[in-house]
């Protein structure tokens, strides 16, 4: 990797995460990479923690495509993180030896009430803030699907398919097809309300629009990745693939099904 030299640490500020970076920082500038202080500055972004601290590193750098992010764990490797701190010569080896690969993961792109976009990297999630259901009308582009009601929604990526979306039943997909997948969790059906009842997955060309009826419940919780927005009277949602990448620096020998293998098998 000759030619992306500059790398930027992300953690968390505490004693321990600082302490893991400092060795890191070292270890980088042993190697010939050039530690920077100035996220702006890189073009290697490595996340120290876990898979949570991956997407709070993509978010908090406003996922940048123009870079290469890498996943450090402090204890075991996850989805996102195909390194551990407690050997971080081999992250450092394998980036220098070219035993790595580029991957380069969809994100969402979400527009609420047609403000500025946000963007997710495992999923988008609407949910009730109160114990009481709440009602959404679903359209894919412009056919109006279903009506729903029940605690909420969720919208994820291939990547993200693992995560919040496995839990309420939904199918894992693999990440080379360009699709996002929508998950119910708790869902009312009766003569009044009828929805699948079941995920369904739509193609990257399609756009969801979620329209909340107000109904005395409009102010949901919506939840970006690991991230909740505090936002009131959130009338629609729209979700689209973007045609944001992020660039995943992995191990050539540690695919997305080894993974899958390897954390529910």
């Amino acid at each position: 990797m000759p030619h992306r030299k500059n790398i930027f640490f992300y953690g968390k500020h505490t004693p321990v995460y600082e302490e893991k970076i400092k060795e890191f920082k070292v270890l980088a500038t042993q190697q010939g990479f050039t530690v920077v202080e100035d996220v702006s500055e890189a073009n290697i972004i490595a996340s120290v923690g876990g898979d949570n601290a991956f997407l709070q590193a993509i978010r908090k750098t406003n996922f940048r495509d123009d870079c290469l992010y890498v996943g450090v764990s402090i204890d075991d490797v996850g989805f996102y993180t195909d390194f551990t701190a407690q050997d971080p010569m081999i992250m450092l080896e394998a980036m220098k030896n070219e035993e790595v690969e580029v991957r380069r993961y969809p994100t969402i792109e979400v527009t609420i009430d047609e403000d500025k976009p946000f963007y997710c990297l495992n999923e988008c999630s609407i949910r009730s803030n109160v114990i009481k259901t709440f009602v959404i009308d679903v359209y894919i582009d412009d056919l109006q699907f279903e009506t729903f009601r029940g605690d909420g929604m969720i919208i994820s990526t291939p990547t993200g398919s693992t995560a919040y979306n496995k839990s309420v039943q939904g199918a894992i997909v693999d990440p080379l097809l360009p699709s996002m997948q929508v998950s119910e969790i708790a869902s009312l059906n009766n003569n009044q309300y009828r929805t699948l009842g079941t995920s369904f997955i739509l193609s990257g060309e399609r756009t969801l629009s979620l329209q909340v009826v107000q109904d005395g419940n409009d102010h949901p919780i919506i939840g970006l990745d690991n991230e909740a927005l505090s936002i009131r009277h959130s009338k629609e949602l729209k979700i689209k693939l973007s045609g944001k990448h992020i660039k995943v620096l992995k191990l050539k020998n540690n695919s997305f099904w080894h993974k899958v293998q390897r954390k529910f098998l």
